[in-house]
């Protein structure tokens, strides 16, 4: 039930989020279900009925309570998701769990984890912490998820060896830093926060994906060391130039949608780029396009809502000057009219918690 949480959206991996495109088009997850303040009589006990299992999902249980798991010798993945909790605790005899979420309660510190020294993913999004800590003994951890938190800094991740994917989207960091150690990480989630600049990312050699939608960027910079990134999503920002991405020369997905960006350059170089998201700027001139011509795997682009769309011919000119494509903004190209339900039906967005997110579909007849 977790296993998807990374895997990209593109714009955005998130193997344990949905992969659909339902998600809120400003790069965020779908907000949860509304909970209203739970009273003495709203919560209900947890109860646990097969002693032996190794999964106990529990979501949408109005629980308020972690209590009574003290017979789960075996139990490896528990999921509390949509519950009422306000504190962890409970675990202590859990020490065979993999997998926590607690996604969707109330909970405001991150304590009472030590004794989990198996733990590989855990996820508590959308709750109420202001600070990560409470991780020390969890060196095993690669997946944690904290979006839509109200995290003011990054701090107290550093020291987790294995982790491959940090999610904090949605919350009120203002800088990148304290990512030094995380030599394994691998999928790193920014977006819809306060960041006003790239850096810090020195260390994270084996970074692949990379999103930082929605924050208060200007400038592309500072991404020598990043050259395994295959997937970069930097829309909604203040961006107007294409640039500092000499080294990105894996990069799969780029998405600069919805900055001021007048001139498509710097991304000549990227031989395996397949998608280029640039909806909503203010390119106006053909040569851009033409540009992209050494780009040879190129088969999406979303250029909808710029100047240049203005031209009645503009779909028919692309493709045209770009032979590889496969899809224009919400078009895709297929063989025969029996196809274009299937492929429509098809469509998939790839997002992840925070991470990015196709602009809003819409399919032209």
């Amino acid at each position: 039930m977790a296993d998807n949480k990374d895997t990209p959206m593109t714009n955005n991996e998130a193997d344990k989020a949905p992969n659909t495109n339902t998600e809120d088009q400003n790069g965020g997850s779908p907000p949860p279900p509304t909970t209203p303040p739970p009273t003495d009589e709203d919560t209900q006990e947890l109860i646990v009925v097969n002693e032996n299992t190794t999964e106990l999902d529990l979501n949408h249980g109005r629980i308020g309570k972690i209590e009574n798991l003290e017979p789960l010798k075996n139990l490896e993945r528990l999921y509390l998701r949509w519950n009422l909790i306000k504190k962890i605790e409970g675990l202590d005899t859990l020490s065979t769990l993999v997998e926590l979420e607690l996604y969707d309660n109330q909970i405001v510190v991150i304590e009472n984890l030590d004794n989990l020294v198996n733990l590989e993913i855990l996820d508590l999004s959308f709750n109420r912490i202001k600070e990560i800590k409470g991780l020390d003994k969890l060196l095993n951890l690669k997946k944690l998820f904290l979006s839509s938190n109200k995290i003011g800094e990054i701090k107290n991740v550093n020291h987790l060896p294995k982790l491959e994917l940090l999610e904090l989207g949605d919350n009120r960091i203002r800088e990148i830093k304290n990512l030094n150690g995380l030599k394994k990480l691998k999928q790193l989630y920014l977006g819809k926060n306060k960041i006003t600049k790239i850096q810090n990312l020195e260390e994270l050699t084996e970074l692949e994906i990379l999103v930082l939608q929605s924050n208060r960027l200007t400038k592309i910079e500072n991404m020598e060391n990043v050259t395994n990134l295959e997937q970069l999503y930097i829309s909604e920002n203040g961006i107007s130039v294409i640039e500092n991405l000499d080294c990105l020369v894996k990069l799969q997905t780029l998405d600069l949608a919805m900055n001021r960006i007048t001139v498509i350059e710097n991304v000549r170089h990227m031989s395996e780029l397949e998608e280029l998201w640039l909806n909503d700027n203010q390119i106006s001139e053909w040569s851009s396009v033409d540009y992209l011509q050494q780009n040879k795997k190129l088969t999406t682009i979303y250029l909808e809502r710029n100047p240049i769309t203005s031209d009645p011919a503009y779909r028919r000119k692309l493709k045209l000057t770009l032979p590889s494509l496969q899809q224009i903004d919400a078009t895709l190209f297929v063989e025969s009219p029996a196809t274009v339900v299937q492929s429509k039906a098809n469509v998939r967005g790839v997002l992840k918690h925070s991470g990015p997110m196709l602009a809003k579909v819409n399919f032209d007849t």
